[in-house]
């Protein structure tokens, strides 16, 4: 006999568990069901998010990249280190982060079932697992994410050809990389690598990276890339692979012709909806491109009483979107009435060496939109903070502003604490605080927010005609 349940939440990652601690907290009845014991909080726990960045941090400290020359005496990059100190800190992460998701759904009292989930129709669930159950909900919420998409060319052996959950499960250090693919996942672990001293190749097939990117920072971020000894074969692709004993290099044929030899593989150049084995086809329900499920602007998919967030359903795909997704889910399945719709205005952050992060629009799009629109920019090096740090020649802050009214349109920013930077920016352009306002702001001294103060006097030289050469003369 069924279990009956308000709500039957299909996955643990930032959007289910969102999602499902929100019904519980307004007193809605949930059961949340999670393929593995050991895997609560999804790919933003285990393999993406949450990995990643701390793979970031853990390869700034062990490499010294940025302490170069600050403090009088230099670390030796990544000589003494193997793949157990780069993991160390990941697996405590990862396990903590583990226990506290599932931690906070036991908290709200939801009822936790471990196995695989898949429809019987449009309101029961059947769980697959050491024992099987079915449940009965009103609604239904799916929130499987994501997985790395595997092109049939690629010989994925999870030991020295991988994808992006993969990679984290690597046994021994390579000496060489080559990442397919550059976008965020690509980009970051391409950086990643590079500044623990792996030789690095990134094989992309466009002539930029992250091209939603304003076009400056992406050519910044190349050029970091290139500094850091990391070599990008742009408008390329790999089209053959030749086996070799497990003691040789791989070697990797380009589609121009030239041939890498390598110690390791990373495919990145894309991700699939994690539906398979739902039944999604057999109840009706509509899915679409890279098995992604298609839902309208409350989430809701084509049968009323099932609703899709997160990884799933495709772009933007970012932990934080996901994570309000689960609740504006909520907010329309049981008339909460608070949380309605997502924010239009939300930033993105890149996890690379260096950060990159950006809120409102590009240089492009202001263009493209014939806004009579003005820059300011503002450099790192130039502030005491920055100076401090020993940031000398990479970071910087590019605002975009409209030049009659002098409100500011869109932050990016290169460089360290940028996604950290960036939520200031985001409610400078949410509240359309203008380029005077941010000028009469009053900063902690010294501290990397006087890139804002700076990039404005420089915008509004830029209005005058009277440029100011460095932020720095502006103290």
């Amino acid at each position: 006999m069924a279990k009956k349940y308000d709500l039957v939440v299909i996955g643990s990652g930032p959007a289910g568990e969102k999602a499902a601690a929100k019904a519980a907290y307004f007193g809605y009845k949930v059961a949340l069901i999670e393929k593995e014991r050991s895997k609560f909080g999804g790919a933003g726990v285990q393999t993406g998010t949450l990995p990643s960045k701390t793979l970031k941090e853990t390869a700034l400290y062990l490499s010294g990249i940025y302490q170069k020359g600050v403090f009088g005496v230099d670390k030796e990059v990544g000589r003494e280190t193997g793949v157990h100190d780069f993991l160390y800190r990941k697996n405590v992460v990862t396990n903590h982060m583990n226990k506290t998701v599932r931690h906070n759904l036991e908290k709200h009292g939801i009822d936790i079932y471990e196995g695989f989930a898949s429809f019987i129709d449009p309101n029961h669930i059947k769980i697959s697992g050491e024992l099987e159950q079915i449940l009965e909900s009103k609604y239904i919420l799916i929130a499987t994410g994501s997985y790395p998409y595997h092109p049939p060319h690629i010989p994925f052996d999870n030991t020295r050809v991988l994808d992006s959950d993969t990679i984290l499960n690597i046994t021994k250090f390579p000496k060489s990389i080559c990442v397919l693919g550059a976008g965020v996942i690509g980009c970051e672990y391409a950086t990643i690598f590079g500044a623990m001293g792996v030789k690095t190749f990134v094989v992309n097939d466009h002539d930029k990276i992250l091209g939603f990117l304003d076009s400056e920072i992406s050519e910044a971020l190349v050029d970091q890339m290139k500094k850091n000894e990391i070599k990008i074969l742009f408008n390329n692709s790999v089209t053959e692979f030749e086996p070799q004993d497990d003691d040789k290099p791989l070697k990797l044929i380009l589609r121009s012709g030239q041939i890498l030899n390598v110690d390791m593989f990373l495919f990145a150049a894309g991700r699939s909806g994690n539906i398979k084995g739902l039944n999604c086809d057999e109840i009706g329900l509509k899915t679409g491109k890279r098995e992604t499920v298609l839902v309208n602007d409350k989430f809701q998919t084509n049968l009323p009483n099932i609703y899709a967030v997160g990884d799933v359903i495709g772009f933007p795909a970012l932990a934080s979107t996901s994570m309000e997704q689960g609740r504006i889910a909520i907010t329309h399945m049981f008339d909460t009435g608070d949380l309605e719709t997502l924010a239009d205005i939300f930033p993105y952050g890149i996890y690379t060496v260096p950060e990159v992060s950006m809120v409102g629009i590009t240089e492009e799009q202001a263009k493209g939109t014939k806004i009579d629109y003005g820059v300011g920019y503002s450099y790192y090096r130039d502030t005491a903070r920055g100076m401090i740090m020993g940031d000398t020649d990479n970071g910087y802050l590019k605002l975009i502003f409209d030049k009659s009214t002098r409100v500011i349109l869109g932050v990016h920013i290169m460089g360290h604490f940028a996604t950290e930077l960036i939520h200031y920016g985001m409610q400078l352009v949410q509240e359309k605080k203008t380029l005077d306002k941010l000028i009469a702001t009053v900063f902690n001294y010294p501290t990397l927010h006087s890139l804002y103060k700076y990039a404005c006097y420089d915008g509004l030289g830029n209005i005058s005609g009277k440029k100011v050469k460095k932020a720095g003369e502006l103290i």
